[in-house]
């Protein structure tokens, strides 16, 4: 029996299967941005004029907007931590211990803690996938030499 908010089973959609199948593709751009661009083609030029003059003669809205197009605003905050220079795989666990250090003592809070080790753990398979490269190419040397 089916809960009273819930539709009946044989007609939901299967698991990826668009609701929509005939509805906008996907990545393509709506009607109201299509239109808005018709209409400021050709004008664009005019209209960042417009707002620059406004912006000059104290506009804050209009400033705020050139500048938050040519200089966006940050998606995260600039960390400040101690961090030990990793050059090999030897020297990770010594990193990741002190920024586990660092995240204990309350320098970092656990979001970017889990961060920075993402990071040095992409830095590992960098390092690995470099030793691997280099392993491969001495056993293909010495393979070379023994025909």
């Amino acid at each position: 029996m089916t809960q009273p908010n819930e539709p009946p089973k044989d007609t939901r959609f299967k698991p990826g299967q668009s609701g929509n199948p005939n509805g906008r593709p996907q990545g393509s751009r709506s009607k109201v941005c299509v239109a808005l661009d018709a209409l400021a083609e050709g004008e664009a030029e005019e209209i960042v004029k417009a707002m620059i003059e406004k912006a000059k003669e104290g506009d804050g809205h209009s400033g705020r907007v050139i500048l938050e197009r040519i200089w966006p605003p940050r998606k995260g905050a600039r960390l400040t931590f101690d961090l030990p220079e990793v050059t090999t795989a030897a020297e990770l666990p010594g990193a990741i211990a002190k920024v586990n250090r660092q995240v204990a003592d309350g320098g970092l809070s656990p979001d970017e803690g889990a961060l920075i080790v993402g990071l040095l753990d992409a830095q590992r398979r960098a390092i690995e996938t470099n030793d691997l490269a280099d392993r491969i190419a001495a056993i293909e040397e010495r393979i070379a030499k023994k025909r």
